[in-house]
């Protein structure tokens, strides 16, 4: 069922000044443009390394439930880790019948990659907030 990481989310009050250490301290070499997800609340900028990728995500606009997380985290800091999965609904359904709790409507929405998401309740998931996130269908 669950694929290969994907990405680890990274929740910082400014991806400028992340992206300086990720480049500079670290050395990454392959770090995206920052851009927009109004309707998430969210600056978005993806660090690309060997074996996944960082998504450095900094709150976009005063609803932005990335601010929360910054109250408590003022440095920022893990926000979440991202699972690939081939069938998002399936996967949902079969977490459901498992017992853990889907975040929001429940309903998939497109992440950052363009794919469609769903968010899995930390207190389901030994205190991590995971996403999990449909990959495209490869034809056999």
């Amino acid at each position: 069922m669950i694929g290969k990481l994907n990405h680890v989310g990274v929740a910082t009050p400014s991806i400028e000044a992340s992206v300086a250490l990720y480049r500079d301290l670290l050395g990454a070499t392959e770090i995206g443009e920052k851009f927009s997800m109004p309707e998430q609340g969210v600056w978005v900028c993806f660090v690309t390394l060997p074996n996944a990728q960082i998504e450095l995500i900094e709150p976009y606009g005063e609803d932005s439930p990335i601010h929360n997380f910054l109250k408590s985290n003022p440095a920022g800091g893990q926000h979440h880790v991202c699972f690939e999965v081939e069938d998002i609904i399936a996967t949902r359904d079969e977490m459901r019948a498992k017992g853990a709790r889907i975040l929001g409507t429940g309903e998939p929405r497109i992440g950052a990659h363009g794919v469609p998401i769903i968010f899995l309740h930390p207190k389901d998931m030994g205190g991590v907030l995971v996403e999990l996130m449909e990959t495209p269908k490869h034809p056999h």
